[in-house]
């Protein structure tokens, strides 16, 4: 949980010094940015979250050979995705800008901030695949002391480079950009040392990584991951281009509650990446009713999480909202929207830990359905809703976060009764 709220201050961090600059173009592009970024590079997760199910699942089954084998294939398709995504970028860059109805002061401003970010494609897929690997090693101390590092690096660059060099939205994505390559130069130096080092040089020098009967299983489960995450980015870019279309300051204003949601969702999912290891072991071992306790006990804490953070945000909304916001018009903006931050924890966290018990056993496929059918409930929801205004928007999607895991609910019977 820890490392999660570390990677969360990212976003926050970027709204947070572009809100100092008291411009509601401006920080309405960094939201723009970074929805970008999460349908350019955040559904790639999937190479995350497949490797640290694969890898929970190979340390019951197979031992340390497996899960070196298994890192090994996502460093090589990340790689090969970071390459295709360079290739696109003339043409996939615009599209995006276009398709989240950034125009402009702010489609100016986040053509800056993206053309920057782009560039570290490579480091975040290879980051992916590795920081997959240590959770599915338990290895969460040391992933808490990268991704702490990691953030305070963008943030301490972001105020050097935006408020004392004065570079502007420029100085958000080169601070990124910087950040992530640091990031994976320490992943790599640590891999390569000790007892995971030998088993990757001893299994990469054993061949046959790039066979593709060996990669088969790892692409068919990261297929379905894939595909699910791209129906989850575009819900929430759907938010961006809906608020987009109500002017500046109702985008700056969802934007700030958009990062305070990733600030929640990123907390709770702390519960989920349990599921993935605890829940991934018990697969890899065939051990149903130890499954089943897994899922109670963790869904029980997700819960009491979730109460404890929406009583944080009772408390505490208005005055941090209003630390974020660029004007007095962005400020009241937000702050009516601040009850939704109290609704939010309640509505997804049930959703994020099945979301890891479903990686954990593999099932993926299922995975992929549930997130269609919400998505459907989704867009029927937005339609129904959009008389009622911005509070339109977060109600339906609550109501597609609450349809994710009442789905996911549904499914699980029969999964469950599929396991020795």
């Amino acid at each position: 949980m820890v490392t999660n709220v570390a990677t969360a201050m990212i976003g926050i961090g970027d709204m947070w010094i572009v809100g100092q600059l008291g411009d509601a173009p401006t920080q309405g592009a960094v939201d723009v940015g970074a929805r970008l970024f999460a349908v350019l590079f955040t559904v790639m997760n999937f190479l995350k979250t497949g490797t640290t199910g694969l890898v929970a699942q190979a340390g019951t089954r197979s031992g340390m050979s497996e899960q070196a084998a298994v890192l090994l294939r996502g460093l090589l398709v990340g790689l090969a995705i970071a390459a295709l995504l360079i290739l696109a970028k003339p043409l996939l860059l615009p599209l995006l800008l276009d398709a989240l109805g950034a125009e402009g002061d702010v489609r100016s401003a986040a053509g800056i901030y993206a053309d920057i970010r782009y560039w570290s494609a490579p480091a975040v897929m290879a980051n992916f695949a590795a920081i997959g690997f240590l959770v599915g090693q338990r290895r969460m101390k040391t992933v808490l002391v990268l991704e702490v590092a990691y953030n305070l690096l963008n943030v301490g660059l972001g105020l050097w480079f935006v408020l004392g060099l004065d570079w502007g939205i420029a100085g958000i994505g080169w601070s990124s950009f910087i950040a992530e390559y640091a990031k994976l130069l320490a992943v790599a130096a640590l891999l390569l040392g000790g007892v995971s080092g030998k088993a990757l040089v001893d299994r990469a020098r054993h061949g046959g990584i790039a066979r593709f009967s060996e990669l088969r299983p790892f692409l068919s489960v990261n297929r379905d991951l894939f595909l699910r995450t791209v129906i989850l980015m575009i819900a929430l870019a759907g938010l961006t281009r809906l608020s987009a279309e109500r002017g500046a300051v109702v985008l700056a204003a969802n934007g700030i509650i958009y990062q305070l949601f990733v600030f929640t969702a990123l907390l709770l999912d702390g519960f989920e990446n349990a599921a993935q290891v605890l829940n991934g072991e018990r697969a890899g071992a065939d051990d149903r009713k130890g499954f089943a306790a897994y899922v109670r006990a963790i869904m029980l804490r997700g819960m009491a999480t979730a109460g404890l953070v929406a009583i944080g945000f009772a408390i505490l909304a208005d005055p941090i909202l209003a630390s974020f916001a660029a004007t007095d018009a962005v400020r009241e903006a937000a702050q009516e929207l601040g009850p939704w931050l109290i609704v939010i924890p309640f509505a997804g966290v049930a959703g994020f830990v099945f979301d890891g018990v479903f990686v954990g056993a593999s099932w993926t496929r299922a995975l992929l359905l549930t997130m269609l059918g919400a998505f459907a409930i989704y867009a029927l929801a937005l339609w129904l809703t959009w008389p009622m205004g911005n509070h339109g928007l977060w109600l339906s999607f609550t109501v597609f976060l609450i349809a994710r895991a009442g789905l996911q609910l549904a499914f699980m019977p029969r999964l469950l009764s599929r396991m020795a």
